[in-house]
């Protein structure tokens, strides 16, 4: 049963997200502006610099061209320069290149100058003819940096501090809702959802599936499954205290974990809207020493994978919780499951119903952990009954469900 609206927290948590999301491309986009408009600025800064530097050079030509004082004069403004990095003057028999840094922006091949290209440094020189006395054909030509670093630094120290603020906001936000979530998990927490306990009146909106032909979807009366079979109440704590997360006879987890974790299990597939199966599953013969029960947990754990979701019931049986799994789905895997450890062990197992298996799901239903193993208890009590059908699956029509919750509530408010 889907909660008409959505846990405040889980609001909260969109709203920090967008809030994170936003401020994410508020600060790339800041950085884009700044940088493109630092680039511009210093592209003009560059062009003022280039034609004052040409000027110049015009000027010291009247004091003869290429001598010491004209390249002086021209390494000299190139020094004091903000942006150029390299220049290239052309005269009627040779090139001469000047540079702020030695071997950075001038390349030679040969005798001829030429620019070098890297990051950073514009791609198409500026370039124009030199009036000096008595020389045709001069030209300069430069090359610029366009990067302001300093700027650039500024800008990307102020964007990642943004960024790492939204992140830590983030971080902060997921780590509570963890927390939260793990606290409503524990036994005794409170809980908003209306309580559904165990009745054993489940007629008037349930039916069991069998594995047999011709008896799926058949009404059942559940008032007939009062009896209690050995080995197949309700879950109860271990007769000894569980030590560690697994337990020393099967390796998988102890039975008084099973409740809990069924419960946390249960509340995060209802929050992603996701199914869950659960399993209860027993060897149907009078003595199971522990090599065989650790053999059949073994299987479970392979099949299954997930270790921290098998546990140890009674003396003879197992349960497994399945997340993000459907009934249907469920009771494939059971029937795998079955065959698979009747071919593992068929020293021990001679016939079909020498495992039986019970199973249950959430199917859209707000349901607690107790409601739930018990309709799966109820599913392994009738499939140790039936000599020929044992997997049943116990199966819930949701909106007869929702009603009986309903009619419940109301006699019981």
């Amino acid at each position: 049963m889907q909660q008409k609206n959505p846990p405040r927290r889980s609001v909260v948590s969109f709203i920090i997200a967008s809030v994170c999301i936003l401020a994410y491309i508020a600060a790339l986009a800041y950085a884009a502006v700044k940088i493109y408009v630092s680039i511009d600025g210093y592209r003009g800064i560059a062009e003022q610099e280039f034609f004052k530097l040409a000027d110049l050079a015009s000027a010291a030509g009247v004091l003869g061209f290429m001598n010491e004082p004209f390249q002086e004069a021209v390494q000299d403004t190139l020094h004091k320069s903000k942006t150029l990095e390299g220049i290239i003057i052309s005269g009627p028999n040779e090139e001469y290149a000047f540079e702020r840094a030695a071997d950075r922006a001038i390349a030679w091949n040969g005798d001829i100058p030429r620019f070098k290209s890297r990051p950073g440094v514009s791609g198409e020189p500026f370039h124009m003819p030199l009036r000096i006395e008595g020389q045709r054909n001069v030209t300069i030509s430069a090359i610029y940096n366009y990067l302001d670093y300093e700027q650039l630094t500024r800008v990307l120290k102020f964007t990642l501090l943004v960024v790492l603020s939204a992140l830590s906001l983030a971080f902060f936000t997921l780590m509570l809702e963890f927390l939260l979530g793990k606290n409503r998990a524990q036994p005794g927490a409170a809980r908003n959802d209306p309580e559904e306990k165990p009745s054993p009146d489940f007629d008037e909106f349930a039916n069991f599936e069998t594995a047999s032909p011709g008896v799926s979807g058949e009404e059942q009366d559940f008032s007939a499954l009062e009896e209690t079979l050995p080995g197949t109440g309700q879950f109860e704590a271990a007769p000894e205290d569980p030590r560690g997360l697994y337990t020393p006879r099967g390796n998988i987890g102890w039975e008084a974990y099973t409740q809990d974790r069924l419960s946390s299990e249960i509340h995060r597939c209802a929050s992603f809207e996701q199914d869950l199966v659960f399993f209860v599953m027993e060897l149907k013969i009078p003595d199971v020493p522990d090599t065989l029960y650790r053999r059949f947990a073994d299987e479970a754990v392979d099949f299954f994978i997930l270790r921290d979701l098998i546990f140890e019931k009674g003396e003879k049986g197992i349960a497994v919780i399945s997340p993000n799994m459907d009934l249907d789905q469920g009771f494939a895997k059971s029937e795998e499951f079955h065959n698979r450890l009747l071919q593992s062990l068929p020293e021990f197992l001679t016939g079909r119903s020498d495992l039986c298996i019970g199973l249950s799901s959430r199917s859209g239903r707000l349901i607690d952990a107790e409601r739930l193993q018990f309709e799966a208890s109820q599913a392994l009590r009738r499939a140790l009954k039936d000599p020929v059908s044992p997997i049943v699956a116990f199966k819930s029509d949701p909106e007869k469900y929702r009603a009986f919750i309903a009619s419940q509530n109301n006699q019981h408010p």
